[in-house]
């Protein structure tokens, strides 16, 4: 559901007590738990008990399991997620009382008061990015606030509220929230369309980037992935407008550069060039060429805003990854397990060149599930097409969320779309189904890379188990 934004932005410490409708996902706990470390009474609901939850109930957050009206309790503002449905109770019982009702970006913008915000955009990357410029700002020792869609696992959290003057915030454009937030500063990684079931066309998300540049600081700065050609687009019409804006990645064309990118295994290293002086080498903990660049956009912001290059290097080279972008499950049975959040056709691709890297001489499997019916509808195919980068992959269902199902828009979509020989292809309609399935496809030496925003991150673990399981039985 979509929440108005209010004409006036309220700090944080003016709300009074604020109840969340949906505080187990990412956004919305990272912004309850900046309010709890500040002192802000908070209280929650949500269906699920997600891994978001303990934490907030460690700082003496009250989280419901469920909907109902009795949970607004005392509240004075209400922060709703994008997922809620117009009939849920405790929207209900927040409009009959009267109450401020906030979407999940005025609760952000809430929080970023009296802060000095950067803010990283883009379809894609924006978790990684994100992550990798609040390591690189905790090796400065600038003791950032930061909001991330994903547990960062070197703290092991997703928020914190920070003693400096900086806020490193995950943008997101999915329903409009990047255009609230008055950043100093933005990295885009890159535009590619997506979520055109809130922008309807392509001109129209593009559009809206554009004025997410307007929304930064005269005073600030942009950085833009400019191997992109969306981006590139971007931060020319930004120059265009006196808007100062560094290009980055491996284009001769950038203002900071990526030279001699080697990738082994689950690392990658590289140069970093600005103009004609060679500032020295980065090497990263994760794989893949468009991590690279998002390791550079982070750096050019941090050197931007006047941190050392040996200080911010050594923050990315810490990095080991946020929850659920290539992240390492496991391994039994010789077969490695990995888990990412890639959902579009672009991120797909991105990943399973990561992946195949990582894979080395065994053979990738994919479980992929395709996330919302608007998407897979529009994306479908090229989705599968995307997936033909595998040697073996099984299609799940649609992960509904926020959307009603469609019985015209499926999995099989998707499965009908990979472009390899039928017996490497599966349709699994039930999640449940798939890790037996994987145990029997995936071979010792091979990596298993589950793929999909939704529930599909649960595959992984179940399938270790069951590859535990057999290997014990075969060893006794």
């Amino acid at each position: 559901m979509k929440i108005p934004i209010p004409d006036t932005l309220l700090p944080a410490d003016q709300l009074g007590r604020v109840h969340f409708i949906g505080i187990g996902g990412a956004a919305l706990s990272a912004i309850a738990k900046i309010m709890a470390q500040r002192g802000l009474v908070v209280t929650g609901s949500d269906d699920n008990d997600t891994p978001f939850l303990p934490a907030l109930r460690a700082l003496g957050v009250t989280c419901n399991l469920g909907y109902a009206a009795e949970h607004v309790g005392d509240a004075d503002t209400v922060v709703v997620t994008t997922a809620a449905r117009e009939d849920n109770p405790e929207v209900l019982e927040a409009r009959r009382r009267g109450l401020r009702m906030l979407p999940r970006s005025a609760g952000l913008a809430a929080v970023m008061a009296d802060k000095k915000v950067l803010a990283v955009a883009g379809t894609h990357g924006k978790t990684t990015t994100t992550s990798l410029l609040t390591m690189a700002l905790l090796e400065a020792a600038a003791d950032p606030t930061y909001a991330i869609g994903a547990v960062l696992v070197q703290t092991g959290s997703n928020a914190h509220d920070g003693a400096g003057d900086l806020f490193v915030a995950e943008a997101d454009e999915s329903d409009g929230a990047f255009l609230v937030y008055s950043p100093h500063a933005g990295i885009v990684t890159n535009v590619e369309a997506d979520h055109l079931d809130v922008w309807g066309t392509e001109e129209a998300y593009r559009a809206a980037f554009v004025e997410f540049v307007d929304t930064l600081d005269p005073d600030g700065f942009l950085v833009c992935v400019v191997d992109d050609p969306g981006a590139a687009e971007l931060a020319a019409a930004a120059r265009a407008t006196s808007r100062a804006v560094i290009g980055v990645g491996e284009s001769p064309t950038a203002d900071l550069r990526a030279t001699d990118l080697v990738f082994e295994g689950a690392t990658s290293r590289f140069t970093v060039v600005q103009g004609d002086e060679v500032l020295g080498d980065v090497t990263l903990q994760i794989p893949g060429r468009h991590y690279v660049l998002d390791a550079l956009a982070a750096l050019a912001l941090g050197l931007r805003l006047g941190f050392r290059f040996e200080a911010l290097a050594a923050g990315l080279a810490g990095f080991t990854g946020s929850r659920r972008r290539m992240e390492a499950k496991g391994e039994a049975g010789g077969v490695r397990v990995y888990d990412s959040y890639a959902h579009h056709p672009v991120e797909i691709a991105g990943d399973l060149q990561a992946a195949r890297a990582v894979a080395g001489e065994g053979r990738l499997v994919v479980c992929y599930q395709p996330h919302l019916v608007s998407r897979t509808r529009i994306f479908g195919t090229a989705m599968g097409e995307a997936l033909g980068a595998a040697d073996e992959v099984a299609v799940l269902d649609v992960y509904v969320a926020r959307e009603d199902p469609d019985p015209s828009v499926t999995g099989r979509l998707v499965a009908d779309a990979v472009p390899l020989p039928a017996d490497r292809v599966h349709f699994v309609a039930d999640r449940a189904d798939a890790p037996e399935l994987l145990a029997g496809v995936a071979r010792p030496g091979d990596l298993v890379l589950t793929l999909g925003a939704g529930d599909v991150t649960e595959v992984g673990p179940a399938l270790l188990a069951l590859l535990a399981a057999r290997e014990e039985s075969a060893g006794a």
